[in-house]
């Protein structure tokens, strides 16, 4: 996390020295005939280290003032703050939002964003393309993630620089996997996050995957983009193919509510990697959706007994980090805050307290975007848990070690563990837990498939799902 901060810093810095011209406005920017909306160049006047073209940008927009473009001038304050160069324009951006606004809240960038985030999103027409303009000055490839016109079902107001450039956080790319017996690095009480297709076994060590966040890789001969968002505190293994199409992932550098979003190396769309699809750009409307995996939290000591063929990833990723237990963002995870404000929370529990949560399929395919959260301490304490959730019974079986998976129970009803590898149903009958199905012993044709969730932290879910079911 220091890291991060101090890029953070350093790329602040050198980027307010750098002042937009207004012959470089004018390069890259038409003229807006848009009428009634103020040229989305006088945004980025504003921010000039020219006083009087600065104070005249304002002006002009003043006069065609609207709240929606509040979120606008925000944007420009937020990477102006910082460097004290700059802090007369800071202070004057800050006045020109209490004047047009009538709000006080003066340099308090949370009350400012509550403020905005309540307002009907009404956006200047140019908004995204202002973000592209701002955003480049960072790095000129968040250009690329928003051209003119591009389509976005989200609130670019939400949308928020994360602290790093495109791919600042490196993603791996078919990482050479060990077998078992050879990662003498990790010990049975680290933590991984444990896959399984077609009777292949991989563990991703969270000591590894926090530095990274995204990992291209196949298992099982499928494809895969397996996501961590570490503000958030959730694994998703993605098939990398949809519709016949095999997409290739970055990392943005940029946040929604607090979730990465990433990106397709071919289209530049944003991607909200908690549902698996496209929320800016060309693919945003056309449909797409990842196919999710399975996974399971658990510790190295479980997993490598459950699987003992297992592979893992290898310290040997190519880059020079401290893969450590606990060493990557080990301040934030210490803490109930947040480093990234989002746009709505719910008190009923701690902002990070760990939930397993899914959605299921067929109810996001007729547009329903409601999901079931249950915390991982309930689950520990109810091993062997029934829940219906829309007409479907399911059951959550957890380890002894707090492991989850859960299963489309259909007509059975399943009462309690016989030992690690078994639950037993209402007529007796014992069943095995593997990583696809539960399985009647004796009746191998006899299966409950296993449904895709996984854990996050409570305040991440709820900001992306707040329609949410909740068990606690």
């Amino acid at each position: 996390m220091k890291l991060i901060r101090w890029i953070q810093l350093c790329i602040v810095l050198s980027m307010l020295w750098m002042v937009l011209s207004l012959t470089f406005l004018s390069a890259v920017i038409q003229p807006d005939n848009r009428g009634k909306h103020p040229d989305i160049q006088l945004f980025l006047m504003a921010s000039s280290q020219d006083a009087l073209l600065a104070e005249d940008a304002l002006r002009q927009i003043s006069s065609q003032w609207h709240n929606a473009y509040a979120g606008i001038i925000l944007d420009v304050a937020r990477l102006m703050r910082r460097a004290t160069s700059q802090s007369f324009r800071f202070s004057k951006l800050i006045e020109f939002l209490e004047q047009e606004t009538g709000q006080q809240f003066g340099s308090d960038f949370s009350q400012w964003q509550e403020w905005i985030w309540d307002q009907p999103y009404d956006p200047h027409p140019d908004y995204e393309l202002f973000k592209g303009l701002w955003y480049r000055q960072i790095d000129p490839r968040f250009a690329e993630f928003f051209p003119d016109d591009v389509v976005s079902l989200i609130r670019l107001d939400e949308i928020e620089w994360g602290g790093v450039v495109v791919n600042g956080i490196p993603p791996l790319s078919y990482p050479v996997p060990l077998e078992a017996v050879s990662a003498d690095y990790l010990a049975d009480d680290h933590i991984v996050f444990g896959l399984a297709i077609n009777g292949q076994f991989r563990a991703y060590p969270k000591r590894i995957l926090a530095w990274h966040e995204l990992v291209l890789d196949r298992l099982g001969d499928v494809e895969l983009t397996i996501v961590y968002c570490t503000l958030c505190g959730t694994v998703i293994p993605f098939e990398s193919v949809v519709n016949g199409r095999h997409l290739k992932f970055g990392t943005s550098g940029l946040l929604y509510r607090s979730n990465k979003l990433m990106f397709d190396i071919e289209t530049r769309s944003l991607w909200n990697t908690f549902t698996g699809m496209p929320v800016v750009g060309l693919l945003a409307e056309k449909g797409l959706k990842l196919t999710p995996h399975a996974v399971v939290t658990t510790t190295w000591g479980e997993w490598r007994r459950q699987h003992p063929s297992t592979s893992v990833l290898s310290l040997d990723t190519g880059y020079q980090r401290d893969y450590s237990e606990g060493s990557a963002y080990q301040d934030y995870f210490s803490t109930d805050d947040l480093m990234f404000q989002v746009s709505m929370t719910d008190d009923r529990l701690a902002k990070k307290e760990e939930v397993l949560v899914l959605q299921l399929a067929d109810v996001m395919r007729i547009g329903r975007d409601k999901g079931l959260a249950i915390t991982a301490r309930f689950l520990k304490e109810n091993r062997v848990f029934h829940y219906t959730f829309f007409d479907r019974n399911m059951v959550i079986v957890t380890s002894e070690h707090g492991a989850n998976r859960v299963y489309d129970a259909q007509d059975i009803r399943f009462v309690k563990h016989i030992d690690s590898e078994r639950v037993v149903d209402d007529f007796g009958r014992e069943w095995r837990i593997t990583e696809a199905w539960l399985v009647l012993d004796g009746d191998s044709s006899m299966r409950r498939i296993r449904l895709p969730a996984q854990r996050a932290f409570w305040f991440g879910w709820y900001a992306q799902f707040p329609d949410t079911e909740l068990i606690y």
